[in-house]
């Protein structure tokens, strides 16, 4: 399995003050024929994150529209996202579209803590807020921080969500441990954490986050995610493989893509979102300082 890389596609434009730098944690979403609208993460001068988007021909690799402002931005004070909206995944029940983030705020005095909410990407694609209050929480069975969600419906109409949430912010190497948990779901709207990891490794793999899921043909689930080691280095992208969604084994040589020798992703790769169109699987994701460099495109050659 090898990523061929076909290019830097988009560099964060500076729009307005909420999108003045970053395009971070790319999430295309199909309008129709070859043409794509991609939200991403952008950040204001305090670093926090707002909503935007550009439209992409996935077939001409070429950017043929943006936004001029933030399609949707960070909340009130108070709020479980007032420092930042970083989004994850897009998923559908009853025939409504939903995109589910990290929001994340900093408590007075303390740490920064992630929590999972829900937006409703409206008919003409616009997003609002589909409710007030985090869709997944911090809770007993993840009593520290939340991050990236994936959602995949499965056969039997449920629902299942894979996450990031934090162990500890330091597993004595520096580093801290997040790892990525499931959750289940009867209806794609009450999430029940099911307490099950991906495999993770002090000092090999430890900090894990923005997980995206295909199916193979063979029907075997194929999961990308962003990890650092626990060693000093930056991001890289992993893979893991699964036969059920449960048991995973981790195969981070295997993720058929790296840094390049020089360049907007040298230094680091982060944040994939893996989709498949016209029969051929593409990745977003971004390079280096967590998407203030922008955003490249990859092609999966098996």
């Amino acid at each position: 399995m090898h990523w061929q890389k076909l290019g830097h596609i988009y560099t964060p434009q500076n729009l307005e003050s909420k999108l003045a730098t970053h395009a971070a944690n790319p999430l295309p979403v199909h309008i129709g024929g070859d043409l794509y609208r991609v939200f991403f993460s952008g950040r204001d001068s305090t670093q926090r994150s707002s909503v935007g988007y550009f439209d992409f021909d996935i077939v001409r690799r070429k950017v043929v529209g943006q936004g001029d402002k933030a399609v949707f931005s960070f909340g009130p004070a108070g709020s479980f996202y007032s420092h930042g909206v970083s989004i994850g995944c897009c998923y559908e029940v009853a025939g409504v579209r939903y995109i589910l983030f990290m929001g994340w705020h900093i408590p007075e005095g303390g740490h920064w803590v992630g929590e999972i909410g829900r937006l409703r990407l409206n008919e003409d694609f616009s997003l609002s807020l589909d409710a007030e209050q985090p869709a997944l929480s911090i809770s007993a069975d993840d009593p520290v921080s939340l991050s990236y969600p994936w959602v995949v419906r499965q056969a039997d109409g449920s629902y299942r969500m894979w996450y990031g949430t934090t162990v500890t912010w330091d597993a004595g190497n520096g580093e801290m441990l997040h790892v990525i948990g499931d959750a289940r779901s009867s209806d794609g709207m009450t999430w029940v954490p099911e307490k099950r990891y991906v495999p993770f490794a002090l000092n090999v793999a430890q900090a894990f986050s923005r997980p995206t899921i295909r199916m193979s043909g063979a029907g075997i689930y194929q999961m990308w995610f962003s990890y650092r080691s626990g060693s000093g280095s930056t991001y890289r992208i992993g893979y893991a493989e699964s036969m059920n969604g449960v048991d995973w084994e981790l195969k981070l040589d295997q993720s058929g893509i790296d840094v390049s020798p020089s360049g907007w992703d040298s230094e680091m790769i982060e944040y994939p979102f893996v989709l498949t169109h016209v029969n051929e699987t593409y990745m977003f994701y971004n390079g280096n300082g967590f998407g203030r460099s922008g955003v490249g495109l990859a092609r999966l050659q098996e």
